[in-house]
């Protein structure tokens, strides 16, 4: 009886019968390529399903871990990041390169551009002091288009940029704030055909890509935000179909990935400046019978009070907080800065360059920020100064101007006489600024 057992398991089975199979076994590990989309920790990017048009890798399974053996096994039979270094070495290397080198590099192989694709890679630069910061401007021209452009201030360079989300192309009164030091949002806004609108979008320096990100709870355009915390905060403006002013308020955490309401202000606004200073967010606008308003928000208590001091009275556009001081222009064309003494409570001269470009719109300073270190004026006809707070002497003007002369006129030919014209007349603005911000890679 064994042995017709043994013969019926080794007979070939009858033909037509289905035969059983088992599958090889194969090691795989979780695909993570979405994690510098918005994600904090591995444990959210796991639950991605791989297969996307971002997964690097759409055949493997998503709960199985490979064990150390194979990932030697994969160091040894992958290719090195540079042949003859060992991968740390080979990285500490590529994290020297310049920003603007950066996308040459992610078209050598996939693996570079895997490395230029995670936090990891830009963790090193920004902790061994290699970060680089760009100067990013939103236009809009006389036919009300909204374009952008990058200023490298290592290089001297105009870059150009991916065009802005559809929806963003001709919007008006839109907000746009720095969240991680390296994400740009662009949030409400008046669309021309649709109205007032919630959307969000932010932009990944990283990446170079733009994407979605949760609505706002209210429709809104002309609205004041700031930056508190890493944290973006929108109060005040309009929306269309409503004949008052908003009084709303909202705060968004982009660790937790929502919109959350806060208290409304007194009186609503719609805010012309706008300013973060000690902690507290101070908003200055026109309220529903336009008048002249002013409030500040604290955000560890979620107060709104009304304020009318010398701080508020004094206080200009353009104007930014930089080391725990206020600054604030005092001349149309930026050439001259004020401070604020919260002592005396007064404004006080800070910075006079005695070279005063003009009145013109083109020389308009339209933004303050800082820009390594220094407080940076930027203009409308793209001239940037940069001056350093410790000595306001020391006033340094950057190539700016000139090279965005060089990128502006590639897309257009002007006659020689217009040039003159424009040049004697200081009209070469042909736009205006409507947001100036910094961005860390």
């Amino acid at each position: 009886m064994d042995a017709a057992a043994r013969a019926s398991q080794s007979a070939p089975p009858p033909p037509g019968a289905g035969v059983r199979v088992r599958a090889p076994l194969v090691e795989s590990v979780s695909c993570y390529c979405r994690l510098d989309t918005g994600l904090k920790t591995v444990v959210d990017a796991r639950k991605f399903v791989p297969g996307a048009k971002m997964c690097m890798q759409p055949d493997v399974k998503p709960n199985k871990r490979k064990s150390r053996g194979s990932r030697k096994e994969r160091s040894r039979t992958q290719a090195p990041l540079l042949p003859g270094l060992p991968d740390d070495l080979a990285i500490a290397c590529l994290i020297r390169v310049p920003r603007v080198e950066h996308p040459n590099l992610r078209i050598v192989c996939k693996r570079w551009n895997r490395l230029l694709s995670g936090n990891y890679y830009y963790s090193l630069r920004k902790r061994n002091g290699m970060a680089e910061e760009w100067v990013y401007v939103f236009k809009r021209d006389r036919e009300g288009k909204i374009s952008w452009h990058a200023f490298d201030p290592l290089h001297q360079l105009w870059k150009s940029l991916p065009p802005v989300p559809a929806e963003y192309s001709e919007a008006l009164g839109f907000g746009c704030a720095v969240l991680s030091g390296c994400y740009l949002y662009l949030f409400g806004g008046k669309d021309p055909l649709r109205g007032s609108m919630r959307r969000v979008v932010f932009y990944n320096a990283r990446t170079n890509k733009w994407h979605r990100a949760p609505d706002m709870l209210r429709k809104r355009h002309f609205f004041g935000s700031c930056v508190i915390n890493n944290c973006l905060y929108v109060a005040g403006g309009e929306c269309e179909g409503i004949q008052r002013t908003l009084p709303s308020a909202e705060v968004y955490d982009p660790n937790r990935n929502r919109w959350a309401c806060v208290a409304e202000m007194n009186n609503g606004m719609v805010p012309f400046i706008g300013v973060v200073y000690d902690g507290k967010w101070f908003l200055k606008g026109l309220d529903s019978h336009r008048q002249v308003t002013s409030e500040v928000y604290l955000p560890s208590s979620n107060l709104w009070s009304t304020i009318d001091d010398e701080m508020v009275t004094g206080w200009r556009n353009p104007s930014i907080t930089f080391n725990g001081k206020l600054y604030s222009s005092d001349c149309r064309d930026g050439c001259k800065l004020r401070v604020y003494d919260p002592n005396t409570g007064t404004w006080a001269k800070f910075m006079d360059s005695k070279h005063h470009l003009g009145s013109s719109r083109a020389f308009e300073a339209a933004a303050l920020v800082t820009l390594n270190g220094k407080l940076c004026i930027v203009r409308n006809n793209m001239s940037i100064t940069l001056v350093d707070i410790s000595d306001p002497t020391m006033s340094i003007e950057t190539d700016s101007a000139r090279m965005w002369e060089t990128v502006a006129r590639k897309g257009q030919h002007r006659s020689f006489v217009a040039n003159l014209w424009s040049t004697i007349a200081g009209r070469n603005l042909k736009s205006h600024i409507i947001h100036c911000q910094v961005l860390q890679v």
